[in-house]
This record gives structure tokens, C-alpha cells and sequence, in this order.
């Protein structure tokens, strides 16, 4: 199985997959808005408007299961960071990220890039980069901010 295979539910309940963003780089993070790093919405957006154009896609999925930090609906979820941080970037439904019931993607993206003392997703705003092939390049740390990443990015993209 491939990452392109794999299917998402956008905010609107439609089915896509992956695959719809094949061929871009790709940044995957779990979102909450009621999270201490929540204010990294911001910094994911910055990249996402430098980026886009050279071939950057930005997924965000938000989850409730870390303290209850996205208690709302999916759609909230999504008003919440247009409004608040002016994302742009594809929000999709709300979705388990760990877990026996995490969705098949972030199953995927954890066996491909496992984390240091566990596979499992710890906490929110954990960062997945995937390159134009669909290859795990690198997870990062919910406290890694989004700057943190723009070096791997700008490799990955060749710019």
C-alpha cells in the first residue's frame, strides 16, 4: 500500500485520497485550537503561502484526543483556524491519530517514521514531511516549530 492509496475525509464529509496531492511535497500535522501550540497555525500558514506555489501542500487533521483540546465539530474546527490564523491549507475532518482506532493514514505515517520512545503520536501539532514521491522524509516534534522545518522544505522542493 501506498500513501497515495490511502483515503481522507475533507470538513464537508467527502471522500478523497491522497493521491489528490501527489506529486507535491507535503507537510501532515494533527491540529487542535485549543492547544499551547495552537499559535503554530501561524507559522504553518507562512510556509504554506512561500511554498504553494514551488509545490508545498499543508494537511491539517484535527484530533480531540490529547485533553480534549478540539471539542468542536470538524467544521469549527476549520472556521476556527481561518479566522484566528487565516490558514489556507486543506483542513480535513476531525480524525483519531493514535491508537487502535487511528485512521489508517497516521498508521502509516507513524510506521514509516516512528518517534524516539514510541511510534504512537504523542501530541498534537506532530509534523510529517513526505516528499513528491510520497516517501516519509522526516517527523518532527509538536514543539518543533513550523520555521524549524523551512531548510528540509527548501531541500525538498530544490529551491
Amino acid at each position: 500500500m501506498s500513501l497515495y492509496d490511502l483515503s481522507i475525509e475533507t470538513v464537508k464529509g467527502e471522500e478523497k485520497t491522497v493521491n489528490d496531492y501527489k506529486a507535491k511535497a507535503m507537510i501532515i500535522v494533527n491540529t487542535a485550537s485549543k492547544c499551547g501550540f495552537t499559535p503554530q497555525f501561524d507559522g504553518l500558514q507562512k510556509l504554506y503561502e512561500k511554498y504553494k506555489d514551488d509545490g508545498l501542500e499543508i494537511l491539517g487533521f484535527p484530533s480531540n484526543q490529547f485533553m480534549n483540546q478540539e471539542p468542536g465539530s470538524s467544521e469549527e474546527a476549520e472556521e476556527y483556524c481561518r479566522l484566528n490564523y487565516g490558514v489556507s491549507f486543506p483542513m480535513f475532518a476531525k480524525t483519531e491519530v493514535r491508537g487502535k482506532n487511528a485512521h489508517p493514514l497516521f498508521q502509516y505515517l507513524t510506521k514509516e517514521a516512528p518517534g524516539i520512545i514510541s511510534d504512537q503520536i504523542k501530541w498534537n501539532f506532530t509534523k510529517f514531511l513526505i516528499d513528491e514521491n510520497g516517501n516519509v522524509v522526516k517527523r518532527y516534534a509538536p514543539k518543533t516549530e513550523p520555521k524549524e522545518m523551512e531548510e528540509n522544505i527548501r531541500e525538498l522542493l530544490q529551491i
